[in-house]
Parts: C-alpha cells; sequence; structure tokens
C-alpha cells in the first residue's frame, strides 16, 4: 500500500480536535450510564438479589447490564452480593455470563451514529454486534458445561485458595474518572438529575462528536496514519488483542474501549479482522474490575467470583478465536439486514436486550 504524506501542522491540528471529540464521546457514554442507572439502577440492583433458577439468572444478568450499561457495575456489585452472603458462588456464575451479554448493548447503540451512511453503518455495526454474537456462542457452549460439570467454579476454588495469602490491599481508579467525571457531575447537575434529559443529551453528543470524529478521521483513512494502525498497533493479531486488554485495563470499561473501535471501523481505517482480536483483549480487560473489588472485599467467595467472571473470558476468547468465523459472519448477516431496513437494529436492540429478558424473568416470578 502506497503512502500518502500528510502535512504535520494538518495532522496536529486533526489530533487535537480528535482529542476533543473523543473526550466528547466519552462524556456521552459516562452520561448515558448515569443515565440508565437513574433509570434502573436500584431495579438492576433488586433483580440481582432474585433466587432463580440459572436460567433465569443468565437473563437478570442480560437486563441488569443493559439498563446501567456496564458490565464493571454489574459484575463489581455482583461481588459486592456474594462477599456480604447474598449471593452463592454457583448462583453468582450465570448474572456474570449475562453481564458479559448486556454488556455489548453500548456498541450498538454508538453503531447507531452512522445509521445516516450506509457504508459506513454497515463497517460499524458489523464491528459493534461483534461482540454480541461472540458472547451469545460463549454463553451457548459454556452456560450448559457449568451447569453440569461447574469447571468455571471448580478452578476459581482452587486459584482463590492459592492466592489466599496474597496481599489484598489494592485498589485503583480509572484514569478516565479524573477528567470525564466532573464535568459529567456538572451536566447532571444542571439537569437536575432528570434521566430522561441526561439520556437525550447523551444520545446528541453521540451523535455530534462520531460525526465530526468520521469527518475529521475520513482524510486519514489513506495516509501514514492508517499504515501506523494497521502495521504496527493491529499488525498481528496478537497485537491487536493487547491493545484490548491494556486499553480495557487502563479505562476499566470495555463498553468505552469497544465502542471507541466503531468509528475507526465505520471510516474504513481498521476492517472487522483487524478488530476481532482487540474485541477478545477487552473482554478479558474488562473483568480486572472485578478482580479488583473482589480483593478489596477481602473475601475468599468474592475473589472466586471475580475469578469465574475472568476465566470465563479467558477460556470464552480461547474458545472463540479458532470459531471467529461464526460470530464474524454473523455480525456480517445482521449488517446486511440492516442494509434492508434500517429498522433491524433498533428491533435487534429491543428484542435481545429488553424483552425477552424482561419476558423471561416476568414468567419466572409470577408463576
Amino acid at each position: 500500500m502506497e503512502k500518502i504524506k500528510i502535512n504535520k501542522k494538518d495532522l496536529i491540528i486533526r489530533l487535537i480536535f480528535l482529542a476533543i471529540l473523543t473526550y466528547i464521546f466519552l462524556l456521552s457514554i459516562k452520561l448515558m450510564g448515569g443515565s440508565f442507572k437513574l433509570l434502573g439502577k436500584d431495579f438492576a440492583e433488586q433483580l440481582l438479589t432474585i433466587t432463580a433458577n440459572p436460567l433465569v439468572g443468565l437473563f437478570i444478568g442480560i437486563l441488569a447490564t443493559s439498563l446501567v450499561q456496564s458490565s464493571s457495575v454489574t459484575t463489581s456489585v455482583i461481588v459486592g452480593l456474594t462477599a456480604s452472603g447474598a449471593l452463592t458462588v454457583a448462583g453468582a456464575v450465570p448474572l456474570i455470563m449475562g453481564a458479559n451479554i448486556g454488556t455489548s448493548i453500548t456498541n450498538t447503540i454508538v453503531s447507531l451514529g452512522h445509521i445516516t451512511k450506509k457504508d459506513e453503518f454497515k463497517r460499524a455495526l458489523q464491528v459493534a454486534t461483534v461482540h454480541d454474537f461472540f458472547n451469545f456462542v460463549v454463553v451457548l457452549i459454556l452456560f450448559p458445561i457449568e451447569l453440569l460439570f461447574h469447571p468455571l467454579e471448580k478452578a476459581a476454588v482452587f486459584l482463590t485458595s492459592t492466592l489466599l495469602g496474597s496481599n489484598f490491599n489494592l485498589s485503583f481508579s480509572s484514569p478516565l474518572d479524573y477528567i470525564v467525571k466532573p464535568v459529567a457531575n456538572l451536566i447532571q447537575t444542571g439537569l437536575g438529575e432528570q434521566a430522561i434529559f441526561q439520556l437525550l443529551v447523551a444520545f446528541l453528543m453521540i451523535f455530534i462528536s462520531l460525526r465530526y470524529f468520521v469527518k475529521i478521521i475520513k482524510p486519514l483513512a489513506e495516509t501514514e496514519f492508517k499504515i501506523l494502525l494497521q502495521d504496527h498497533l493491529f499488525r498481528t493479531p496478537f497485537l491487536s488483542f493487547l491493545v484490548g486488554l491494556v486499553l480495557t485495563i487502563v479505562v476499566q470499561s470495555s463498553s468505552v474501549s469497544t465502542s471507541l473501535a466503531v468509528p475507526i471501523a465505520g471510516v474504513g481505517m481498521l476492517g472487522l479482522h483487524k478488530l476481532y482480536p482487540y474485541i477478545l483483549g477487552a473482554n478479558i480487560g474488562t473483568t480486572f474490575t472485578a478482580l479488583l473489588a473482589s480483593i478489596v472485599t477481602g473475601s475468599p467467595l468474592a475473589v472466586t467470583v471475580a475469578l469465574e467472571h475472568f476465566l470465563f473470558n479467558c477460556f470464552g476468547s480461547a474458545l472463540m478465536y479458532p470459531l471467529r468465523s461464526i460470530p464474524i459472519k454473523l455480525s456480517i448477516w445482521l449488517s446486511e439486514l440492516a442494509m434492508k431496513s434500517r429498522f433491524v437494529p433498533f428491533l435487534y436492540l429491543g428484542i435481545v436486550f429488553y424483552i425477552i429478558p424482561s419476558v423471561v424473568i416476568f414468567f419466572s416470578v409470577v408463576r
């Protein structure tokens, strides 16, 4: 591929504006999560305390995480409930698997920012939903195995017993909180903590930031910047995986790290196959929040649950890299349906993440 040179001054200006737009984007994700917490945090926490069969627990995890828009929040709550004795280790596993599915909803919402441009939207939706299908397939395979033989629980219990002598006085805060949270709090205060207004502002910020992000980054798509990404950071599947892992550990949110990949895919800078290992890395990176939360509690049960989450995502990534054609083909199939009707992604979001889990939970409660 021929390298097209770009004026250094122009590149610096573009990078500055990209940094500003990225900040606005991250702020919108924070506001969106905050609005969903106002709408459904108490409800989500109540859902997590329901004692039900494992299948219902799976759907509780999906719905609770879809409501709060963060698997880190949900899994931390699960860890806390386990530490307090409100949840058993076995009961926490389906919730964690459901949380893994629920967290991927943010990517698809972000991809809607490209909905007015056909080719961009197709590429963005593919990268956004490949995370969904990855989690669907992993759960379909590992969920029944765990119910029958409990390999994750047994492995986590063994690791916990090995680590009991370790130092548990550790804590970590995401650097993003220091730069995003104060502004998010100001906006929330200004809006009077009105969840609907926050949600509308968050969506507006997402669409604006993505629209101008694409406009600024598009001219770089055939320059040295694209070469830098393709030939260095994402040169091999392992490097792509490592970038996803490290970035997610730092920001403590797979929703943020995977959502950042959506506009990059939308403009054609990186393709679905290049970004797939990155998503696998992000999926493992997000487990570190629950691990740190469990270490702070000092509860062996909490550590066991956090390790189950870590092992589930590790096994899932190891399993689904060789089987990557399955989620990739499914995400391409969904994007092709979306090209025929823009209503498809909205229907998909509503049915998969809200309607089906709600119906399953409702009928389990009223029986």
